[in-house]
């Protein structure tokens, strides 16, 4: 399927408010399954569909089948979302979801950190022209 950007646009933000709802409300310090399963369970609620631990099929550049990858969740059959637990966002997460989106030749993705005092959510579209990153960071910490 390939949605359009309003289509694109309600499922991020309802990803990212969701995101960080769990966030406010189980903080940071859990591991990732605790915060993959909340998540899917709050957008199974939302009437989404998702899949956990989804096996992505990963192609070579002449669509050869190279093998497969493991998506954190899978939200309608289009948006990638990798969840971590670090203390920030790596350059290499950022590798990691953008080598997702080339292999799968799936478009959108999204990287979540819920292991900062302070939540983090970006956003990649892959297209074949280039890669595009926004990032958006939002919440905080309170002690």
């Amino acid at each position: 399927m390939n949605p359009d950007d309003q289509q694109v646009k309600l499922h991020c933000d309802l990803v990212r408010q969701t995101s960080y709802d769990i966030h406010t409300y189980h903080r940071h310090g859990r591991l990732e399954k605790v915060y993959e399963n909340a998540l899917a369970h709050r957008l199974r609620k939302a009437g989404l569909e998702v899949q956990q631990q989804y096996p992505i099929k990963v192609y070579d550049e002449d669509g050869a089948l190279i093998g497969d990858y493991l998506a954190d969740l899978l939200v309608d059959g289009w948006l990638v979302i990798e969840l971590k637990t670090a203390k920030a966002i790596a350059p290499e997460h950022e590798a990691q979801i953008l080598g997702y989106l080339k292999s799968s030749r799936l478009e959108h993705g999204l990287l979540i950190n819920f292991g900062a005092c302070k939540f983090e959510i970006r956003k990649y579209a892959w297209t074949e022209d280039s890669p595009k990153r926004r990032q958006i960071t939002l919440g905080h910490c309170s002690l």
